[in-house]
């Protein structure tokens, strides 16, 4: 492993990164990929071009550019926190550096989040690394410097951060729904100074009647989604699933545009939205969380959730994963089962168990599916309104990261290792 020593001053602008995989689920934000030949069958010895073990534990999506693979991980105990850069064509971890380290972490509530599981963006020569409360940094690709840091920004994650980082122009947009506070900021991508900053004006009804105070914490204030960016009739919403309500924003303001009400709290996964459809697809969250589709409009204002909701469905929705989109056909995975449902209706088309528990969001090239599930198992998929099992692949430990593409290959980053699955 090569460890190069971090520099302590900025280097000189660096040309523009061919980003093959910016950030979470792709360059379209979707998990949709445009790459012909992507591998379908593998096992542990076969089809895998390099297994890379990773130090830490972290549940990040490799944001990739420039042959480089830029992923976090934290110790188990979140007293530190690190980036690391894998070379794409070796698996060599080529540099990595510690970034946070904290005396006394908030203890996460449970065991399925990790102190490092928003993932990194890279976009002309930075990449930007996020630890929610913990710390946000903007690194220079080549030189590795540290551009500009913000660790001011601050709530309870509680149960852990979650929301990855999006970029919006010039602007870095960072979701902070945590137990005490629930807002939104825009970061200047040159300075780090905030640009704005919105606060949740969610109705959470969730106060106890005798303190005034949240029930239980604020628990069910949590989220851990990430927004999407919906241009709908030269017009672009900040799409953001939050605790009790999805809400929409314009990205260069933070001003509040509409927003759909529902009763249920901590949604992780990212919206996805069909400009043929003109549909937005939220998953509402835990707590019997359902599949809703959002009529997009342009001119839409305020409490939008008796006007535009299109449909709404039950069965079988993913509680973490994100769901994929091909054509009207909307997969998703949830308890060991996979399904499709005609996104122009809801109608649930097939059902059918496929593995463990899903976290990882899926993957489609347009022709197949990729499932990758909690214990190591992944199924592949035709993307078709009836089911077809193309192959079922084991790795040796499970996925709760998504999936990332470059190169023409898979990138797979299981509980201890990243896996390049691909010849």
């Amino acid at each position: 492993m090569k460890i190069a020593p971090l520099l302590l001053l900025a280097g000189l602008l660096t040309p523009t990164l061919a980003a093959e995989w910016p950030e979470f689920r792709g360059p379209t934000a979707d998990g949709l990929v445009q790459t012909e030949g992507l591998p379908t069958e593998w096992a542990e010895g076969k089809n895998i071009a390099w297994k890379t073990a990773l130090p830490g534990l972290g549940w990040s999506t490799p944001a990739i550019a420039d042959g480089i693979a830029w992923l976090t991980s934290a110790s188990l105990d979140g007293t530190t926190q690190t980036v690391h850069a894998i070379d794409i064509k070796t698996g060599d971890i080529v540099w990595e550096q510690l970034l946070v380290t904290t005396d006394n972490p908030e203890p996460l509530a449970n065991n399925m989040n990790t102190y490092a599981t928003p993932s990194p963006v890279v976009a002309d020569g930075r990449v930007y690394v996020h630890f929610g409360s913990y710390g946000t940094f903007c690194l220079d690709a080549k030189s590795r410097a540290i551009l500009w840091q913000r660790r001011d920004l601050t709530n309870s994650h509680w149960r852990g951060p979650g929301s990855s980082p999006a970029l919006w122009k010039d602007k870095l947009i960072l979701t902070f729904d945590g137990a005490d506070q629930q807002y939104l900021v825009a970061l200047d991508t040159a300075t780090g100074r905030t640009v704005w900053r919105r606060d949740r004006s969610t109705a959470y009804g969730d106060e106890d009647p005798k303190t005034g105070r949240p029930a239980n914490s604020g628990d069910m204030r949590k989220g851990y989604s990430t927004p999407v960016f919906v241009p709908i009739d030269g017009v672009t919403h900040l799409v953001s699933n939050s605790a009790k309500a999805c809400w929409a924003y314009d990205p260069d303001t933070g001003e509040e545009l509409w927003h759909v009400n529902y009763p249920t709290h901590s949604p992780s996964s990212r919206p996805v939205f069909s400009q043929e459809l003109g549909l937005i697809f939220i998953n509402t969250g835990l707590g019997k969380a359902e599949i809703w589709a959002i009529r997009a409009d342009a001119k839409a204002r305020g409490d939008i959730g008796g006007t535009h909701v299109a449909w709404k469905l039950l069965k079988r929705t993913p509680k973490r994963s994100s769901p994929v989109l091909v054509g009207h056909l909307l997969f998703m995975a949830n308890d060991g089962i996979a399904a499709c449902a005609d996104a122009r209706t809801g109608e649930l088309l097939w059902q059918e168990r496929a593995g463990g528990e899903y976290s990882a969001s899926l993957l489609s090239d347009g022709k197949h599916v990729w499932f990758f599930d909690e214990v190591g198992l992944c199924t592949v998929v035709k993307a078709t309104a009836t089911y077809e099992k193309v192959a079922e692949n084991s790795l040796d430990a499970g996925c709760l990261a998504s999936p990332a593409v470059a190169d023409g290959a898979l990138f797979v980053r299981t509980r201890t290792h990243l896996y390049r699955i691909g010849q």
